[in-house]
């Protein structure tokens, strides 16, 4: 998060027992009397051990709720972390939630193929990956992500009038920092690039952060063929490949189109819930 550090009033907590043993960390940042689990990130929350007991849980929210008030805090955004970014069962956040009449205020519905179960592609993919795979097209991983990013650029513009959420020079960063947890992979027609897609993992997870496809690309099934190679050789080791989710207007708009594409992979659906818990 410190590439992004100077947009943030930070307000992060530990949370200690009185053997000063961490029980649970909090990202956060705060604007004005207003807390956000972090605005910085996708999701956010307590952060706990596998050792965290649901009693344990309660008595933090209480403990949180003094502090936050003797700081002048009325109110706490606060982004649960999806099920599937759990190492075990911990929901013990979310009952706590429930407990202090918290308000769910947006779900944003994820895609998700745990990696464990039978794929079912849809018949029409099945049919575009037969036609694309014969054109022979390469994959490669690449750690050049200029190219990328100016197809990005193009594509997020001309489809949706957005930019990326990471500038070129914040992803080349954050890769140099994390190569292992940040990669970029290509798809090339000679030395044209069709498409490509940054994928951000960690032990369990293969999420696909960014995307980006070249009206050739789009033509031809290229990202089909992206797609299908991470999910069937790159990650098939994976418990789970997300491909983010597929919302505006704070959940309140589905985009059918985009997670109908998702879903024809086999991906289903994963939420990701934000609460406002008032402390007053």
């Amino acid at each position: 998060m410190e590439y992004h550090k100077d947009r943030f009033e930070d307000f992060s907590l530990i949370i200690r027992d009185d053997k000063d043993n961490i029980l649970a960390l909090l990202p956060a940042n705060r604007v004005d009397k207003k807390l956000y689990t972090h605005q910085g990130l996708t999701f956010g929350g307590l952060i706990t051990s596998v050792k965290m007991k649901s009693v344990i849980m309660l008595e933090i929210f209480q403990k949180l709720k003094s502090f936050l008030l003797e700081h002048q805090i009325d109110e706490v955004i606060y982004k649960c972390i999806p099920c599937i970014y759990h190492t075990k069962a911990a929901q013990e956040d979310r009952y706590a939630l429930f407990r202090e009449e918290a308000s769910l205020i947006e779900t944003q519905l994820s895609a998700t193929i745990y990696l464990d179960k039978p794929l079912k592609y849809s018949n029409g993919r099945k049919w575009r990956l037969k036609k694309v795979k014969q054109l022979g097209l390469e994959i490669k991983e690449s750690e050049n992500f200029t190219k990328f990013w100016d197809l990005l650029h193009q594509i997020l513009d001309k489809h949706h009038g957005a930019k990326p959420v990471h500038t070129l020079k914040e992803i080349t960063y954050l890769h140099q920092y994390f190569p292992k947890h940040i990669k970029l992979f290509e798809v090339y027609k000679e030395d044209q690039l069709m498409c490509g897609g940054v994928v951000f993992e960690n032990e369990d997870i293969a999420h696909l952060q960014y995307v980006a496809n070249s009206d050739e690309g789009r033509k031809i099934g290229a990202l089909d063929l992206l797609i299908d190679h991470l999910i069937k050789t790159v990650y098939n080791e994976k418990k789970y490949f997300d491909f983010g989710t597929s919302n505006e207007d704070e959940g309140k708009v589905l985009n059918e189109g985009l997670i109908d594409q998702k879903e024809r992979f086999g991906a289903s659906g994963v939420v990701h819930d934000t609460f406002l818990w008032k402390l007053r």
